[in-house]
């Protein structure tokens, strides 16, 4: 396997989805008083970890598209109904088709993971031609993508083996992020109206 062209058209993916989702963002702050999309970030999986996941999930080589998260993008948003939001929107998009959508935050997982997640089929230019690359999209709140940075980091320290008093208390700070998620849904049209006040005065001053 020649692992560097094999990727290639996976990092054309994450760049090309990272300047539209930037672009989105954009558009939200010229057009409107607040952007339901605070950051962007996006990445391809690491080899090792295509690997592990591989050996993990019993996939072979000849199915390795199964993956479906080898290219990788993440919207960070303020508030859950922005998340809703940034869906609705990608999911009208006709440069590339959602064809699975888990929603992990009425759902969550038993770790007490929140989460959207959109698959989608997105169409890349290549030297060889038009090819469907199979991506994710994370979309979350500032909260959740705390607690699951931190979640991810655990797990990487114990290797998938995490000891039950460390699981249990992840949970509870699960429940105390979607409960501080929940709370500042109730203050949103004050932050909103503070950030038009500072975003109008800021103007001004330059």
């Amino acid at each position: 396997m020649n692992w560097r062209n094999f990727l290639a058209p996976y990092a054309q993916v994450v760049e090309e989805l990272k300047v539209k989702l930037k672009g989105m963002r954009s558009q939200f702050e010229y057009e409107s008083s607040h952007s339901p999309i605070e950051f962007v970030t996006a990445r391809v999986k690491p080899v090792s970890s295509i690997k592990e996941k591989m050996k993990r999930k019993n996939i072979h080589m000849d199915n390795i598209e199964e993956l479906q998260d080898i290219a990788g993008v993440r919207v960070v948003c303020q508030f859950v109904d922005d998340i809703y939001d940034i869906v609705d929107r990608l999911k009208s998009r006709n440069d590339f088709e959602v064809i699975e959508e888990r929603d992990y935050i009425n759902h969550k997982k038993e770790s007490g993971y929140r989460s959207y997640h959109l698959i989608i089929s997105y169409p890349v230019e290549t030297i060889h031609g038009e090819r469907k690359i199979i991506a994710e999209i994370q979309i979350r709140t500032l909260a959740m993508n705390f607690w699951a940075t931190n979640e991810h980091s655990l797990n990487y320290k114990y290797e998938g083996r995490m000891p039950e008093k460390v699981r249990t208390r992840l949970k509870r700070a699960a429940e105390a992020a979607f409960k501080l998620d929940e709370e500042m849904a109730k203050v949103k049209d004050e932050i909103q109206e503070a950030q038009r006040i500072f975003k109008t005065n800021k103007e001004s001053d330059d």
